[in-house]
């Protein structure tokens, strides 16, 4: 396997959280386990920090310019967080490496884990093709269903090893009445949040290559960097769309060769 290609690759991660506020660990999972080589449970921990670190980075740049609300960061980000440090903790460890399914069939912990990642892969895709159309948002705001919201995307978040912004983003903009470019702001520091968090369930429990792990959060950093210039110049909403389509084909991707050319 070839950690310059994926070091290279790392700089999309960040060019991905800088532009449109998601799509890291969408990038950065794969990118791990097919380019470098590393096991999705603990690629999973690995996208957590580099997502982590790399989304505060771009949040704090995103409040330098007024697009975060810091009140809703702390009423969905909390629930979430908990989510994600109890998914992390207790729920991932806890899944045997083979489970039988039948009797000519058993379910490997990679295979799970990188099905279900594909599958909310495919779910998220549709969320970021379709236009986002502020006038839709509610006239209401019901706190139960923001933190019922938070928790559910903390589970899965915390299961694939996700940031969870492209799930994020249409809460804030649909449930809590969130302009778009705020929503992304707002987004960046929930998942930064909750993934440095999720990180720190994994801490002590895999067996972590610190080399790798800040090298390729360095390359991201980078591309926060680049992503965030090239936001004032390009339209997040037609971005959006482009990554929307790419999220698809690479949640295709990994199902096919999980379920059909997996050793």
């Amino acid at each position: 396997m070839n950690n310059g290609i994926g070091y290279g690759l790392a700089v999309l991660v960040g060019i991905s959280l800088g532009l449109i506020g998601s799509g890291g660990s969408i990038l950065s999972v794969p990118i791990f386990v097919y380019v470098m080589g590393i096991q999705p449970v603990l690629a999973a921990a690995y996208s957590l920090f580099v997502v982590g670190v790399s989304a505060l980075v771009s949040g704090l740049q995103k409040a330098n310019d007024g697009l975060v609300d810091f009140k809703k960061v702390l009423a969905f980000g909390i629930p979430t967080i908990m989510a994600v440090f109890f998914t992390r903790k207790l729920i991932v460890p806890a899944i045997p490496e083979s489970m039988v399914i039948t009797d000519h069939f058993s379910l490997s912990k990679r295979l799970l884990i990188m099905a279900v990642f594909a599958v909310v892969m495919m779910l998220a895709s549709w969320k970021m093709i379709r236009p986002v159309q502020e006038s839709t948002v509610q006239s209401s705001v019901s706190p139960l269903k923001i933190s019922l919201a938070g928790l559910a995307i903390g589970l899965v978040a915390g299961f694939v090893g996700a940031g969870g912004g492209f799930l994020i983003v249409p809460a804030l903009l649909f449930l809590a009445q969130t302009p778009i470019k705020k929503a992304i702001g707002t987004s960046l520091f929930i998942v930064a949040l909750q993934s440095l968090i999720g990180f720190l369930g994994d801490v002590g429990q895999q067996d972590i290559n610190y080399t790798i792990l800040l090298t390729f959060t360095a390359c991201s950093l980078l591309g926060v960097f680049i992503g965030n210039r090239l936001s004032k110049v390009i339209s997040g909403e037609k971005m959006k769309t482009i990554f929307g389509y790419f999220v698809l084909c690479m949640g295709i991707y990994i199902l096919i060769k999980e379920i059909w050319f997996s050793a």
